[in-house]
């Protein structure tokens, strides 16, 4: 397959990331619309994931020198241009024939970081050719999953290393897959010629999503507890990743301070604030409601990212606010490349990139350091009542 991404013209009504949704949902087949659009059970997690940013109102200051303001951050050593980074999201050859080969050269076009999915449909070398050539890059990190044979785990991070990947993702939130019903319903399931290119054919995802659970459990047993969970992580495997690699392993999916010290204490280089998009464990709390819970236990001595249903660029503030150092973006970023492949993406970035710039002048915020929670008018509300309702014993 090539390499060169393909060339669409953009639609000319996208003024708003709900217009890329819009123009995405008309182009793709109803059962892929509701692999990458659907959530877990009655999906309350994946409407609450939007609504909570819609319930944090800003307040801004106003007479405040703006001049030469900008939008840079550190993370793990490396400038960012922007905070806004791309989340792994698996077959996104479902989207598009590119898939993430167009994620990855929109990605270096607009300095935005990019995580590609252990489940990528692309060869995880390609991905990173086409985005490590561009000198104002963002950061390129794999997203892992960790596989029941530790030799295939270690062999996918050695092909990530010698690739140039310069982080790991160890995604921690998903021991088994949710209970996904709107793809059910749609009788999803993967076409051929898609697959998870990068992961051995027996570790691979089945043609409907999902793997087998029973994995070889006794007749009588229970086939998730006694099959694939017998696999599940441990703190022990993020130890043992970590003395596997010379790159730095951020966890992804943690939503409880006590598991955000536990990662402090473990020395991992950052935590992602997640509920995997609420389409693993459904009526757990949006990942803005436990943001700043997570930033007041770690004090600070944890980057913390966060991803979950960020539409906007005053979402991006927001987070920035409740103490985030870069936010995560996926659905919208399939449904720039649905409809025009690289072109499409790189056009959601630049619409957020835009917005959040707008959003920073208006508050008065010249720079990142000088959005925290003083902009938000409710954030000591938010915060409290976040702690109260989800934490409460």
């Amino acid at each position: 397959m090539s390499t060169t991404p393909q060339r669409h013209p953009l639609p000319a009504d996208l003024f708003t990331l709900a217009d890329h949704e819009r123009h995405a949902r008309a182009r793709l087949d109803a059962p892929v619309w509701a692999y990458f659009s659907g959530g877990a059970a009655d999906e309350i997690t994946l409407r609450a994931n939007r609504s909570a940013w819609d319930a944090l109102t800003l307040v801004p200051r106003v007479l405040r020198p703006l001049a030469g303001g900008h939008t840079r951050c550190e993370l793990l050593g490396r400038t960012l241009a922007h905070p806004i980074m791309l989340a792994p999201v698996a077959f996104q050859r479902l989207a598009h024939p590119d898939g993430e080969l167009a994620t990855a050269y929109a990605a270096a076009a607009l300095g935005a970081g990019l995580v590609l999915s252990t489940q990528a449909s692309q060869p995880l070398e390609a991905v990173a050719q086409a985005m490590l050539g561009d000198a104002g890059r963002g950061p390129l990190w794999f997203q892992l999953y960790l596989q029941p044979d530790r030799g295939h785990t270690r062999e996918l991070v050695q092909r990530a290393e010698a690739a140039g990947y310069e982080a790991l993702v160890l995604t921690v939130d998903a021991p088994c897959s949710g209970v996904r019903e709107r793809e059910w319903r749609a009788g999803f399931r993967l076409p051929p010629g898609i697959r998870a290119v990068n992961l051995p054919a027996a570790a691979a995802p089945s043609a409907s999503g999902g793997t087998d659970p029973s994995n070889g459990a006794p007749a009588g047993s229970s086939a998730l507890f006694d099959g694939l969970l017998r696999h599940a992580p441990t703190w022990d495997d993020v130890q043992w990743l970590q003395s596997s690699t010379r790159l730095p392993v951020l966890l992804k999916g943690v939503l409880h301070p006590e598991d955000a010290r536990t990662a402090l204490a473990h020395g991992v280089a950052a935590v992602i604030v997640s509920n995997h998009g609420g389409r693993t464990l459904d009526t757990t709390p949006s990942t803005a409601s436990v943001l700043p819970r997570i930033a007041d236990a770690t004090g600070g001595a944890l980057p913390l990212l966060v991803d979950g249903g960020i539409r906007r660029g005053t979402d991006v503030l927001k987070a920035i606010a409740l103490g985030a150092r870069a936010v995560l973006v996926g659905r919208p970023i399939v449904w720039g490349l649905a409809h025009s492949g690289a072109a499409g993406v790189a056009h959601v970035l630049r619409l957020l990139r835009d917005e959040f710039e707008a959003a920073m002048a208006l508050t008065g915020c010249a720079t990142l350091a000088q959005a925290g929670r003083e902009i938000l008018a409710d954030a000591e509300n938010f915060c409290s009542s976040t702690a109260n309702e989800t934490y409460s014993h």
